[in-house]
């Protein structure tokens, strides 16, 4: 259905209809009860509220200006009362400069937008038995007290027509549209309403009002305080409800009230926590499981064999290494690597590889769980048939339409913002936008990576002399501990602060797209966004997972970046323990940065802005004023909360072979992260405008995309940069005849096998370490496990029978459990449905009942008319034919 509005508009900037004809709020004064949510007369109630500064006290504008916005605002509350809504100006009672408008929308009006926007209404209540869960006693314990937030009626629903209005089921006007729907229907008229056009270009929406000033804010009300309960007996008082029972942090275990989350800011705002709260309770059984890996790897510390090799004074403190560097790097001895060593014992474990598997199934678990509990909020919801016709162009998008096109399908004229030859244009602009701010985001990789290179020399040169007489320091502050400790904190500091420049960076791209509808523009920001922080925040996780250590010659002819600085090499025991170190820097840190800016930011703001308003603080405050002094949500909502959580949930899935711990932080963060934004919505930000929403939007093929990503990496990683590998080849075949010489399998022998011998002799003179060589010994070790022969060999430096061996090892490794998790994948998707059969009933119940109600009532009325018509005609002839009394 298409509206036609009747509006007054500005034809140009100069000219204005006569005052007389533009319609004015009437004006009244504050009546002393501020917990009021309606007009003076207590019966009209408070839909929305717009602020704006009275232009006659402004001093920062020319007159001419001021002038000029007070004549846009005056024709835009006229256009505004034209179309049915109600207006009451009232003075603020802290700052004269301030004019609060308050706006009801009366129920005809409500009706028919309702009907205009699709919005789906109760018929009758759901007669469908529900069947108990046999967990329902144990969840019942934390569930929100049924007495204290009662659970909605569940009804069966149809979109509203108000020629079907008796079919509705209406048991009072003024609470059949709740207040979050009233809202949802007066900013949809806000947002439509012209106030003057340009070069024939309309300008209309309080979001440009919004813009250029002329408004300094508007928003619906919270219905009370959340501090204690309101003193308006007709005020219902969800919002302290909603902090009572949901934002405090003492009911961090508590289930959320999602149903009373979605009735009090929409479904949009609803769909976030119900997928937020879902994903932190499978958090829950990965948490588990990753800490019984943890605590397996910890048990068989101790038995670890090639460990106790490197920490045996025979073994390890008998071989000797080459330097790690060129020239200011000594010799060094295997023992120094002890402590690192039984650290990796704990994270290269076969637990790993059974985790690595286990999150590999989890993953599919979840998002196929989270496809039917989606199914089911659609439908409880009614959001199943939220269509994309529905969504109305962005203002933005329209105020930019001034290129007239045929359109294909109804071969009519439509205006257009850009010609196809302009969309392409914009189209490859925006594409090497993104492309060289990705270039940009790799360029700082490799800055940290030659940061690395360079301070491994002043660390492997200067540490020790420093600490020499420091055993116990020695142990742990070894030059790669260091280089990589300190090239962590770094990474995490550039990556806080290219995202605050990516993000401006990503939302003017996507304003200069001009994105048709909302959902499209987020759409968008959200692609780019991602793909910038996933550059961003894992590029340097992949190279010390797939390139660190692995390209790097061997002593005697080593391999170097730009020509000049030495590439790096990983622990006798691989990159595992820093992939490790990196990842727990990087995910406890950003837990901890983002859950304090989250808290501290809107704190301060709202502190300031109370100090500021202190002189009046003796005065009663209306509502209105005291949401106004709230933080804005912001225009992109929710997004940055979504792309927090999918970011931790890359590193949950992509990585957690080298760190199982990763789903214990994610959880401990999730359980404090739903709490927090609890907190932010219902004290520190306005009330958000309630939007629909039918599901989590672009971040549902974000998640799959990253799930069947990170069995690859996953398997890489366990492959190539773990030593499990090695290790079981060397178990299963080197250790015994005709590879090895014990008699049975076994991990002796296995550190002196590995690591390849170099004679010193060999050392190039740009390479050859300056310090002098100790002992009787002509050999060192590589540091890294090349599996290369020995000097004196036909083939000497080239890579053994064993390398190959270990090659053919991890690509076997590698396809078979790829193969494996993705057949389970596919099997677990194909054998859960993703809508269950409960609520495919209510669907086609819900269906029915439409049918019966609107469509067939429609028959019999239809059918009784025609009968009554019948009678007339028959009646009319019996008289016509009848003889006539004598």
């Amino acid at each position: 259905l298409v509206l036609e509005l009747n509006q007054v508009i500005i034809p140009t900037y100069g000219t204005v209809p006569d005052q007389q004809n533009l319609h004015t709020p009437e004006w009244v004064d504050f009546d002393d009860k501020p917990d009021s949510l309606f007009f003076k007369d207590g019966q009209r109630r408070i839909d929305f509220v717009l602020v704006y500064e009275d232009e006659s006290k402004k001093m920062t504008h020319k007159r001419s200006d001021r002038k000029k916005q007070k004549r846009k605002r005056q024709v835009y509350e006229s256009n505004l009362i034209n179309n049915g809504l109600q207006l009451e100006a009232t003075r603020s009672v802290l700052d004269e400069k301030l004019i609060f408008v308050k706006v009801h929308a009366p129920w005809d009006v409500l009706c028919t937008y309702a009907e205009v926007m699709h919005i789906k209404m109760p018929l009758q209540h759901n007669d469908l038995k529900t069947r108990n869960s046999a967990f329902n006693w144990f969840s019942r314990l934390f569930r929100v007290d049924e007495n204290i937030i009662k659970p909605e009626q569940e009804f069966f629903t149809a979109p509203f027509q108000k020629e079907h209005l008796s079919n509705f089921y209406i048991q009072d006007k003024d609470t059949f549209f709740n207040p979050a729907t009233r809202s949802r229907i007066v900013h949809f008229i806000l947002s439509r309403v012209e106030y003057a056009t340009k070069n024939n270009v309309k300008k209309f929406g309080i979001n440009k009002l919004l813009d250029t000033g002329i408004y300094k804010a508007a928003f619906p009300l919270h219905d009370s305080s959340f501090r204690h309960l309101s003193t308006d007996p007709n005020c219902p008082s969800e919002r302290y409800l909603l902090y009572r029972e949901w934002a405090h942090p003492k009911n961090i275990f508590k289930l959320q009230p999602l149903d009373f989350i979605r009735k009090y800011y929409g479904e949009k705002i609803g769909i976030y926590f119900a997928w937020l709260g879902f994903y932190t309770n499978m958090l829950t059984v990965a948490a588990v499981v990753g800490v019984g890996c943890f605590l397996y790897g910890c048990l068989q510390k101790d038995n670890c064999t090639w460990s106790q090799e490197v920490c045996d004074p025979n073994i390890g403190g008998n071989i000797i290494m080459c330097p790690q560097c060129d020239k200011v790097c000594t010799y060094w001895n295997l023992t120094i690597t002890c402590e690192s060593s039984k650290k990796l014992c704990i994270f290269d474990s076969f637990g790993t590889l059974v985790f690595a598997v286990f999150m590999g199934i989890w993953v599919t678990f979840f998002l196929e769980f989270w496809k039917r509990r989606q199914a089911e909020l659609e439908y409880e919801w009614d959001t199943v048939e939220y269509l994309e016709q529905e969504e109305q162009v962005r203002p933005e998008y329209e105020a930019r339409c001034t290129h007239v096109v045929i359109n294909e399908i109804t071969q009519q004229e439509e205006h257009v913002p850009y010609t196809a030859c302009g969309k392409c244009v914009r189209m490859t602009f925006c594409t090497s936008a993104i492309f060289f701010w990705i270039l940009l985001i790799i360029a700082s990789v490799v800055g940290i990576i030659v940061y690395r290179l360079s301070v491994f020399l002043v660390f492997s040169a200067k540490l020790s002399q420093h600490i020499s007489g420091t055993e116990a320091i020695r142990k742990y502050l070894t030059p790669q501990t260091a280089t990589s400790v300190t090239a962590s904190l770094i990474s995490f500091v550039v990556i806080m602060i290219l995202n605050i420049v990516y993000e401006k960076v990503a939302i003017l791209i996507t304003d200069f797209e001009l994105p048709r509808t909302q959902t499209d523009y987020e759409n968008s920001l959200t692609t780019k966004m991602f793909l910038f922080q996933f550059v961003n925040y894992y590029s340097s996780c992949f190279y010390i997972a797939f390139f660190k250590g692995k390209f790097v010659g061997h002593p005697g002819s080593p391999v170097y970046w730009l020509g000049k600085y030495r590439n790096e090499e990983c622990d006798p025991g691989g990159c595992l323990l820093e992939l490790t170190t990196q990842l727990a820097i990087i995910v406890g840190g950003k837990a901890i940065w983002n859950n304090i800016q989250e808290v501290l930011l809107p704190l301060v703001k709202n502190l300031i802005g109370r100090c500021s308003a202190a002189a009046g603080s003796e005065k009663v405050v209306p509502r209105w004023e005291h949401d106004y002094h709230l933080q804005p949500i912001g225009k992109l909502g929710l997004f940055y909360e979504y792309l927090e959580m999918v970011i931790q949930f890359g590193f949950v899935t992509l990585f957690v072979a080298s760190f199982p711990l990763a789903p214990l932080l994610a959880l401990l963060n999730n359980m404090l992260e739903i709490r927090l934004d609890a907190w932010k919505l219902t004290t520190q930000f306005r009330r958000m405008v309630p939007q629909k929403a039918q599901d989590i939007g672009a971040w549902q093929p974000i998640l799959q995309g990253i799930a069947i990503l990170a069995v690859v990496t996953n398997a890489l990683i366990i492959a190539f940069t773990s030593d499990m590998i090695p290790r079981l080849v060397y178990y299963w075949s080197f250790s015994v005849p005709p590879y090895g010489s014990h008699s049975t399998h076994t991990m002796e022998g296995y550190i002196n096998s590995t690591l390849s011998v170099f004679n010193i002799s060999d050392f190039k003179n740009t390479s050859k370490p300056l310090s002098p060589w100790f002992g009787n010994q002509t050999t060192c070790r590589q540091v890294y496990r090349d599996l290369r022969y020995p000097p004196g060999h036909q083939h000497q430096y080239e890579h053994n029978i064993y390398y190959w061996h270990v090659i053919a090892a991890k690509l076997a490794f590698i396809i078979v459990m790829e193969h494996v998790i993705y057949f389970v994948k596919f099997i677990i998707s194909y054998v859960i449905p993703d809508v269950s059969q409960k609520t495919k009933s209510k669907v086609k119940r819900e269906k029915y009942l439409t049918q019966k109600l609107l469509h067939e009532n429609d028959l019999k009325g239809v059918k009784k008319n025609l009968g009554k018509i019948a009678d007339k005609i028959i009646k009319g002839a019996d008289s016509t034919f009848r003889p006539k009394d004598e």
